[in-house]
């Protein structure tokens, strides 16, 4: 049995690992489209772990299970939507700012915990719920373009339904934890990674070759790779939902980051935002 303290941490270290993504993926795309952006992320987290397939390292509990054919289901669910989740991202930071898409991003861990109650039959308590409910709200306000506007913001849709796609890919997911994790980041890394670079030519997205190229590939490795492989290791533990409560750090950490890096300082709205979903943050983790 996993050490629970040790598991947490896993989970913390992921959401910690993925906060880097939002900031700094919003400056890469000055140089590079959406579409491709969201290719390169994952190639960087397939290549990145290929080295670690030959290096031993100890595993918690039992030896990892074999990938059979009953898991391709989910593998290809898993693939197919790590391919739209982050072209839906990288199109919403084309428009909306990186600190509040960090924060709506936190809408992954209700996606993540309804499917699991609704679909896989993982319980939920009364206080995750109230924990879902504030940041739902929170996600509400920050679609929103500022303070002094009720204009709602047309590309926070396509964060809004990147959470979705998450939410069912971490399920799907969880139904592999038990397997290697390196070879399932490597299967997401290039399954995903290649299937939105194709988007992008399809697309006919148009990319300058230049060292940015280089640092999308190193953000994803960082960012997707050894996030993912921390992620993946928590949840075979802590289960889909539970992981997701402590991964909700990593809005937070994005956000602040969000700020430092653009010295935006954030409106009414987004600090009302911040305060209801570190509350709906504080009730899930408190449980």
């Amino acid at each position: 049995m996993a050490d629970k303290p040790k598991t947490i941490l896993l989970a913390i270290t992921a959401a910690a690992l993925y906060a880097l993504s939002t900031p700094f993926s919003k400056i890469l795309m000055t140089q590079i489209p959406p579409s491709f952006m969201a290719g390169l992320l994952y190639l960087g987290a397939g290549l990145g772990m290929i080295p670690l397939c030959f290096a031993k390292t100890k595993t918690s509990g039992s030896a990892p299970r074999k990938i059979t054919r009953k898991d391709f289901p989910y593998i290809a669910g898993m693939v197919a939507l790590d391919i739209a989740a982050p072209i839906l991202l990288m199109t919403a930071l084309t428009k909306v700012s990186a600190a509040n898409i960090s924060l709506i991003n936190n809408l992954e861990i209700v996606a993540t915990s309804v499917i699991a109650f609704l679909i896989f039959k993982e319980k939920i308590s009364a206080r995750l719920w109230l924990g879902i409910l504030l940041a739902s709200a929170a996600g509400v306000i920050l679609s929103f373009e500022g303070s002094d506007s009720l204009t709602f913001s047309p590309y926070s849709i396509f964060a809004f339904l990147a959470c979705i796609c998450w939410g069912f890919e971490n399920n799907c997911t969880r139904k592999l934890s038990d397997c290697d994790t390196r070879k399932i980041v490597i299967i997401k890394g290039f399954g995903s990674g290649t299937g939105a670079i194709l988007v992008a030519l399809i697309t006919r997205e148009k990319i300058n070759f230049s060292s940015f190229i280089f640092l999308a590939i190193l953000l994803g490795f960082f960012a997707y790779g050894l996030s993912v492989f921390t992620y993946i290791q928590a949840q075979r533990f802590l289960g889909a939902a539970r992981t997701s409560s402590y991964y909700a750090v990593s809005p937070f950490i994005g956000a602040l980051l969000s700020i430092a890096i653009y010295r935006e300082f954030p409106c009414i709205s987004f600090c009302i935002a911040f305060i209801i979903m570190a509350a709906g943050t504080f009730v899930i983790t408190k449980e």
